[in-house]
């Protein structure tokens, strides 16, 4: 799956919104940030909550530019819950984490303005 981090890369093609509910996004707590040195671009591992249904998930976050570990914990992120799981390393990444690129495109975290519940889907 090739992804461009590009602000002016074309829209995408236009799809049915039946194709848009089958991507599952949640709102999830990171519960843990750890280093994660074997990864080949500058990387994070994190254990996130997204709440009862969910559970905890494991995912490999390219955030290292404009996060330190000690902020990630605590902080709400929004992820992708219904891919496939990828071996990245020795990590098993469960969930994608999601953000926006920065003027350099440096991943900038994607987050609600106030705190929501775990497990919240978007729509």
């Amino acid at each position: 799956m090739h992804m461009t981090h590009d602000s002016s890369a074309p829209a995408a093609p236009e799809i049915g919104f039946d194709q848009f509910l089958a991507v599952d996004i949640r709102i999830g707590t990171i519960v843990e940030a750890h280093p994660f040195p074997e990864a080949r671009k500058p990387a994070y591992r994190l254990t996130i909550d997204f709440g009862e249904t969910i559970g905890r998930k494991t995912s490999s976050a390219q955030i290292t530019e404009h996060y330190t570990l000690q902020e990630l914990v605590g902080r709400q992120v929004a992820a992708v819950v219904n891919f496939p799981p990828r071996q990245i390393g020795p990590v098993m990444s469960e969930v994608l984490t999601l953000g926006f690129p920065d003027a350099e495109g440096r991943v900038v975290l994607f987050s609600p303005t106030v705190p929501v519940p775990n497990g919240g889907r978007l729509f």
